[in-house]
Order: C-alpha cells, then structure tokens, then sequence
C-alpha cells in the first residue's frame, strides 16, 4: 500500500463501526484523524465506534457540537474529539488545549476544515460520503489519504487492499 490514499465502500452502519474499531486499536498517542463529509455523513457514528472500543470502561459518547471538544481516557492514551464546526476563531483551539493534544492524545476532529493552518501535518483524513443507492441508503465511501508513511504500514489488514 504504497500508494497514500485508498477507498473502502461500507455498505452500513455495522461496517462503518467495525472499521473504526479495526483502526482504533493501531492509533498511538500523537495520531489525529480528521473526519470530513457533510452534515449526516456518518462523522459521529464513526468517531463514536472508535472512541467506544477505546474506552476502559463503556461510557456515553455524545456528540461535541455544543462544547467543541469532549475528552475520554483511553486504553494507554487519553483520546480528545472535537466537533469544530461552530469554532469562531483558530484561537480557540489554543485555549482549548488542543494544539497540546495533537502531541499527546489520540485525536478525532470532525470539520477539520476550520483548522487552517494549525492542521498537523501528519493527520490521517477520512472522508465520508453518503451513497444515494436504492436499497442501500446507508451506505458511505469512505476516502482516506495520508502524507505520513506510517499510515501505509498501520492500514494494512485495515483495508481491503
């Protein structure tokens, strides 16, 4: 997998959740992965998977619309995600702390887009999209690229390659 982007159809919601578990259990303190698509592309469902198969003990996994950020502790790594589609101004993820997170934690931001410049160079992007096929309406293609050559070697077996 040389190549620094691959696609993967899912086909549900069960495909979804069973692929962020998959990847949740290679992530390492200091990986970021940001989550695009537009609204009721499946960015919470899938972040909410990865963090829940995470956690030390089953927890409720809301949505961080209204708070911006919401923090877990993980299995050997605090775990921040962030839904930054309201965030006013880059600063306040400084305030936040999570410029400091992108270093230590494993984190999930969904609307990376409002990062600007303070996106970490070595994220993994996940872009989902909805399919409009009858019968299957709950299905997403699901688009990852990378620019860091780790990811190559943490995605295989991930994938179907």
């Amino acid at each position: 997998m040389s190549d620094p982007r691959a696609q993967i159809l899912l086909a549900s919601p069960d495909a979804t959740c069973a692929l962020a578990h998959a990847l949740a259990h290679r992530l390492r303190p200091g990986d970021t992965l940001l989550l695009s698509g537009g609204v009721g592309a499946g960015k919470t469902h899938f972040a909410r998977c990865l963090i829940q198969s995470l956690l030390l003990a089953p927890e409720d996994v809301p949505s961080p619309t209204y708070t911006l950020v919401q923090t877990y502790q993980g299995q050997g790594a605090e775990i921040w995600h962030a839904d930054l589609y309201r965030l006013g101004d880059t600063m306040e993820l400084v305030e936040l702390g999570l410029t400091e997170a992108f270093a230590e934690a494993i984190c999930l931001i969904e609307w990376p887009d409002r990062l600007g410049d303070m996106t970490p160079p070595g994220a993994l992007w996940l872009e989902l999209e909805p399919l409009s096929n009858p019968g299957a309406e709950d299905s997403r293609l699901l688009r990852i690229t990378w620019q860091d050559d780790r990811w190559a070697q943490r995605l295989q077996g991930v994938l179907n390659d």
